[in-house]
């Protein structure tokens, strides 16, 4: 990706600092936490004033997972609305109900690959167990 696409905003004379700010908001958490755990490595208080830096902006726990939770729980209520035209309304109840169906037989489909691994693994296990007792019970026979 091209710097224009995270520096697009940015003024055309803005500085290094500037630039590196908006390329890591660009990157997320993991390349802050990057930053500032490079920052302690290469001279402690780069690393120190980089974590202030991020907590005092919050840029470090600026999005929550609760935020996400609540936005996603939005998104399910509103999906599940009708929208007013009935034709769009009837395909998306039978959409729902037909994906309702195919879960239904993936997960039947799970439980009956979980059993039969399941009966294999025992099988296994009885077939193991019976040759253990038959090579303790031959010596002792001999």
């Amino acid at each position: 990706m091209t710097t224009a696409a995270y520096t697009s905003h940015l003024p055309a004379n803005a500085g290094w600092l500037t630039r590196a700010e908006a390329w890591l908001d660009h990157k997320g958490k993991g390349a802050r936490i990057a930053a500032t755990v490079l920052g302690f490595i290469l001279f402690w208080p780069i690393g120190l004033g980089l974590l202030a830096y991020m907590i005092w902006s919050k840029r470090m726990f600026g999005k929550s997972c609760r935020s996400q939770t609540r936005h996603n729980t939005h998104a399910a209520w509103a999906a599940m609305k009708p929208s007013g035209n009935m034709a769009f309304d009837a395909y998306k109840a039978e959409t729902l109900r037909r994906l309702e169906e195919e879960q239904g037989a993936f997960e039947d489909f799970l439980r009956r690959l979980r059993e039969a691994k399941d009966k294999a693994e025992f099988d296994q296990f009885m077939d193991d167990r019976e040759k253990r007792m038959k090579d303790v019970s031959e010596p002792a026979g001999a």
